[in-house]
C-alpha cells in the first residue's frame, strides 16, 4: 500500500472514529440533556402528546392538565398557585421546570419503567395516553395557616411528621404563581419569568429547602446541647460560667449574652438548662469550645448538615464548616454563627429528631404515586436517616426546650393545653444587616406529633429590633396549632 492511501485511510478512519464517538454521545448522553431543553421545540411538542398526570393533595388537585383546541393539546393548570408553587414547581414551554413537575417529570409524563405495562395496556385498548397521579403528603390547613402567618414577611416554614419524615407544609414567601410561567405564549412566559427573576426579594428562590441560607443563630444551641449531652461533656444541671461578656479565645473579640432576664447578663453562674431557657451565648460559646469542632460537626452531620435530601426535590445542604476551626471559631458555632448556614428543613429534621427519640427520618413530599386509573405504583418512601443520639439525649433536650417555652425565650411558641417544646433563634447577618428571625420545635396533641422550624429573612421588617420569640415563634405556633388540630 502506498504512503498516500495509507495516509487517506488513516483520515477516513480517523473521520469515522470521531463521528461514532460523537453520535454515541449524542445518543447516550445527551439524548436526556436534549429532550428536556426548552428549545427543543420538537420535544417540547411531543410532551403535551400526553395528558401530563395531577399532583395531588388528598385526591383534589393542586396541578393539572386541561385539554386545549391548539398544538399543544394540554394546558398545564395550577390551583391556588401561589400557595404551592414551593412544592409544585411549574412546567413551562420554554423555561423548563421544577419543584415536583421536574423531580417527578417521568412519573408525571407516563415514561417512568413503573408505567411501562400502564402505558402498552393502553396502547392495545386505544386509551388515551396519560402520566402518574403524584399525591403529596401536604396539610392543607397547615400549609394555609403557615400562610397566612407569614404575612408580608419574607422568609419560609417547613412542617414535618416526626415519625415517617413526611412533609407536612411548606412555605415559602414571597411566592409566585405558576400559571404566569405555564401559558403558550412564549413571549409572555419570557417577560414573567424576567420579571420574577429580577425581583430583588427571590420569589423563584424556594427558601424551605435552598436559596441563600441564613445563619440559624441560637436554634444551632439545640445541636450544640445535643453534642454535649450525648458526649458526656455536662448534664441539664450542670454548673456553667456566664460572665457579662467574654473574650475569644485568642482575640480582642467580645461576645455578650442577649438581654433575656437575670441569668444572661448578671455574671452569675447558670447552667445547661437556663443557658437554653434563656438562650445564653457565653455559656454555649465556652461549652462549643471545650466539646470541639469534631464533635460538633459530627453530631450536626448526624442530624442532616453537609448533605442533601432529596423530597424528592433536591435541597441545598446546610453547612457546618468541614475544615478545621480554631477556638475562637468554634465558640461562635456555638450560638450559630460564623460559617454555620442552615435551611428550614434542617432545623425541622433537628426538632423532629428530637420528637422521635433521637431518629432522624429521611424528609419526603411524595406520599403515593397512582396510574390514570389509581391504582397505586409506589406507596410512601419512609425511611431512617440514622439516629446521632440517644433516646435518652433526646429527651433531656426536648425537655429544656419545653422549659423555653414554659418560661425562657420561646413564650410566643406556647399552645394552651398542649406541651409545646421550641427555640427561638436571633441571628446576626452583618454589622448593620437587619437579623435572620428564627424559631424551631415540637409538639404532640390528639394523637398527632408535628415539628416545625420558621425563619424569617430582614428582620421582619424590624431591621436588628425583631425578635424570633416576637415574630418567628408566633407562626410556629399557628401551624402546629392547624396540625394538632387544637
Amino acid at each position: 500500500m502506498s504512503r498516500n492511501i495509507r495516509s487517506i485511510s488513516i483520515i477516513l478512519l480517523a473521520m469515522f472514529l470521531a463521528l461514532f464517538a460523537s453520535s454515541t454521545v449524542i445518543q447516550m448522553i445527551e439524548s436526556p440533556n436534549l429532550a428536556d431543553d426548552p428549545r427543543n421545540r420538537r420535544a417540547v411538542l411531543a410532551s403535551y402528546d400526553v395528558e401530563r398526570g395531577p399532583i395531588l393533595i388528598n385526591g383534589s388537585p393542586i396541578a393539572y392538565s386541561e385539554p386545549i383546541d391548539s398544538e399543544f393539546k394540554f394546558q398545564r393548570k395550577y390551583n391556588n398557585g401561589e400557595l404551592y408553587a414551593p412544592i409544585t414547581g411549574y412546567y413551562s414551554t420554554n423555561q423548563g421546570r421544577t419543584g415536583l413537575e421536574a423531580s417527578m417529570d417521568q412519573e408525571l409524563s407516563g415514561r417512568s419503567d413503573s408505567q411501562f405495562f400502564d402505558s402498552l395496556q393502553r396502547k392495545f385498548t386505544g386509551e388515551q395516553p396519560a402520566g402518574a397521579a403524584v399525591e403529596v403528603s401536604i396539610d392543607p390547613d397547615a400549609q394555609q395557616a403557615a400562610r397566612d402567618a407569614m404575612g408580608d414577611m419574607k422568609g419560609a416554614v417547613v412542617a414535618l411528621d416526626p415519625e415517617t419524615g413526611a412533609v407536612l407544609a411548606m412555605v415559602s414567601t414571597p411566592s409566585f404563581d405558576p400559571n404566569q410561567l405555564a401559558m403558550h405564549d412564549d413571549d409572555q412566559v419570557i417577560a414573567n419569568y424576567n420579571e420574577l427573576l429580577n425581583r430583588e426579594d427571590g420569589p423563584l428562590f424556594n427558601r424551605a429547602i435552598g436559596g441563600n441560607l441564613n445563619p440559624p443563630g441560637s436554634v444551632f444551641k439545640v445541636v450544640v446541647a445535643a453534642a454535649a449531652i450525648e458526649h458526656g461533656i455536662v448534664k441539664a444541671d450542670t454548673p456553667l460560667d456566664n460572665p457579662n461578656e467574654w473574650k475569644l479565645p485568642g482575640t480582642n473579640s467580645v461576645v455578650y449574652n442577649p438581654n433575656h432576664g437575670a441569668k444572661c447578663g448578671n455574671g452569675e453562674k447558670t447552667t445547661l438548662r437556663e443557658a437554653l431557657e434563656l438562650s445564653c451565648n457565653i455559656p454555649f460559646a465556652q461549652l462549643a469550645v471545650k466539646l470541639g469542632d469534631e464533635r460538633i460537626r459530627e453530631t450536626a452531620q448526624g442530624f442532616g448538615f453537609n448533605d442533601s435530601f432529596d423530597l424528592p426535590m433536591p435541597s441545598t445542604e446546610s453547612t457546618y464548616p468541614r475544615e478545621a476551626l480554631d477556638d475562637a471559631q468554634t465558640a461562635l458555632t456555638g450560638f450559630g454563627q460564623f460559617d454555620v448556614r442552615t435551611t428550614p428543613l434542617q432545623m425541622a429534621m433537628v426538632s423532629a429528631a428530637l420528637a422521635n427519640e433521637g431518629e432522624v427520618m429521611n424528609p419526603t413530599v411524595v406520599e403515593q404515586v397512582l396510574t390514570p386509573d389509581l391504582n397505586e405504583l409506589q406507596g410512601p418512601k419512609i425511611s431512617s436517616y440514622g439516629r446521632p443520639i440517644s433516646k435518652e439525649t433526646a429527651a433531656v433536650v426536648g425537655d429544656m426546650m419545653k422549659g423555653s417555652v414554659q418560661r425562657g425565650a420561646a413564650t410566643n411558641a406556647a399552645i394552651p393545653g398542649v406541651d409545646v417544646a421550641g427555640k427561638t433563634g436571633t441571628a446576626e447577618n452583618g454589622a448593620d444587616e437587619p437579623y435572620s428571625l428564627w424559631f424551631t420545635g415540637y409538639a404532640e396533641a390528639n394523637g398527632k406529633k408535628v415539628a416545625v422550624a420558621v425563619v424569617i429573612e430582614d428582620g421582619g421588617g424590624q431591621g436588628q429590633s425583631g425578635t424570633g420569640n416576637g415574630l418567628a415563634a408566633a407562626v410556629g405556633a399557628e401551624v402546629m396549632k392547624a396540625v394538632l388540630e387544637v
